[in-house]
Parts: C-alpha cells; sequence; structure tokens
C-alpha cells in the first residue's frame, strides 16, 4: 500500500475549500494535510513541510496563485492549479505545475491530476536551513529569482528591502521584487557599508535616503530617494545619530 498523498487545499473561497476537501476524503490514499486562503498561507504551509501536493487556486487576495507558485522551493510539493478560466493553462505548466483542473472541479479530474503529482515521486524533504551565502562578489550583482527569471541586481540599486507577512520586497531603481532570501541573508550578502538593518522588517540603503523624519517612538521615518517611507526604530535611530556625527537627535534642534 503506497503512503497517502499529502494535499494542501489554497482557495480564498470557503465552499470551495470545502468541495475540495470533501472529492478528497472519497479518493484512496489521499489526506488532508491543511487549507490556506492566500499564497502567504500556502507558503508558511509548505515551509513548515509535510505537503505532498498543494491544489492552489489561481486568484487569490495579495499574491497570486502563480506568483505563490513562483516562489515555492525546488523541490517542494507538486502543484496543481485549480482554475475557472482555460486559458490559464498554458501558463500553470509554464510555471512548473504538474496539471490544472477546471472549476468546477470534477473527481475523476482530479484524480487523474493527483496520480499525475504521485507519479513525479514525492516531495523532497527540505534540508537544514542553509548558512547565509558569501557576500556578492564577482559580477557584483544579487541574483533574484523571480517568475520571469533570475533578475542580476547591482546593490547600489537597491534602496531598502521590507518584510511583509510572510515575505521580502526587495526595492530597486529597476522594480520591486519579491524574494525568498530572508532579510538576514540579505545583510550578510549586501556591502555592510551602505546597508543596515533600521528594524526587525527593514533593512536600508543609507545611500538611498533623501530625508529623516522624526518620529514620537524616538526612531525615524526615513524617505528614499523615490518616496518610499522606511520605518527605523529608536536603537537603529541612535546609530545612525552616531554614524552621522550628531550628538543629539534632529528632532531635538531648533
Amino acid at each position: 500500500m503506497s503512503a497517502p498523498l499529502r494535499v494542501l487545499i489554497a482557495d480564498d473561497e470557503l465552499l470551495a475549500r470545502k468541495r475540495l476537501t470533501r472529492l478528497l476524503a472519497a479518493l484512496p490514499d489521499t489526506e488532508v494535510r491543511g487549507e490556506a486562503s492566500d499564497a502567504e498561507g500556502v507558503l508558511s504551509a509548505v515551509r513548515a513541510g509535510g505537503v505532498d501536493v498543494v491544489l492552489l487556486d489561481i486568484h487569490m487576495p495579495g499574491l497570486s496563485g502563480l506568483d505563490a507558485l513562483a516562489l515555492l522551493p525546488e523541490g517542494g510539493p507538486r502543484v496543481i492549479l485549480c482554475t475557472a478560466h482555460a486559458e490559464h493553462a498554458v501558463q500553470a505548466f509554464e510555471h512548473g505545475a504538474v496539471d490544472y483542473v477546471l472549476k468546477p472541479v470534477e473527481p475523476a479530474r482530479l484524480q487523474k491530476a493527483l496520480e499525475r503529482a504521485r507519479a513525479r515521486g514525492p516531495a523532497e524533504v527540505s534540508p537544514p536551513p542553509k548558512p547565509p551565502g558569501p557576500p556578492v562578489r564577482g559580477l557584483g550583482r544579487l541574483p533574484i529569482p523571480t517568475r520571469q527569471g533570475i533578475v542580476l541586481v547591482d546593490p547600489e540599486a537597491i534602496s531598502h528591502a521590507s518584510l511583509e507577512d510572510e515575505l521580502v520586497t526587495v526595492f530597486t531603481t529597476q522594480g520591486d521584487f519579491l524574494t525568498d532570501f530572508t532579510l538576514n541573508e540579505l545583510v550578510e550578502k549586501l556591502p555592510s557599508e551602505h546597508f543596515h538593518r533600521v528594524h526587525r522588517r527593514a533593512l536600508l540603503n543609507l545611500t538611498h535616503v533623501a530625508r529623516l523624519e522624526p518620529l514620537d517612538t524616538g526612531g525615524y521615518l526615513a524617505r528614499t530617494l523615490r518616496g518610499h517611507a522606511v520605518e527605523v526604530s529608536r536603537q537603529s535611530a541612535r546609530e545612525l545619530r552616531r554614524m552621522l556625527g550628531l550628538r543629539r537627535g534632529v528632532e531635538e534642534e531648533g
């Protein structure tokens, strides 16, 4: 007897999730490992492990199913995209899905898609986290995997990186890119003379800062040259003042 196929259901509609749960319960050798209503929930569940297949809706709030698919780790769970529109089929396969099923999902079609996922073999067990890679060298570019391919970004073009929910976005003069790098990994990879961890959820390139606005908390709101606002914690604000040669906060001057 083969091991049960562990399935994560991802759809922002409760009725759709209930229907898939009911269909999976009637199929042999399958086990529902959880549900997610958005892409962030999918990524969190996959990182936790124990998922072989994700039944992934394309249209969800925030990141789409295709966005989530692009951020899944190599060797991770097989993905079956669920969509109400047949024209998404090409995109599904281009992004690495093993199959797609049209809504409303029919039992026979779902079983066929799961058999195709099972034939690909189980998801690989994620290895222990690797230590951060070496600093950017060689070409002097930071490689950022995206849906369109790997974007090579000049560190000088990066203004900041921020963590929202479970995802890090790198903001650059070339555009903004979602990445599976953690902020700690970016700290290790980027030049320390320019990049500073100014908040538990933010990394800032000081060469892109146009203005520091004082906050009641004792921190700052850093305004970048592109107009973004990055919060600087109180502790980081003290360090910045020392770096800038300010004996007291700008907010105290006048």
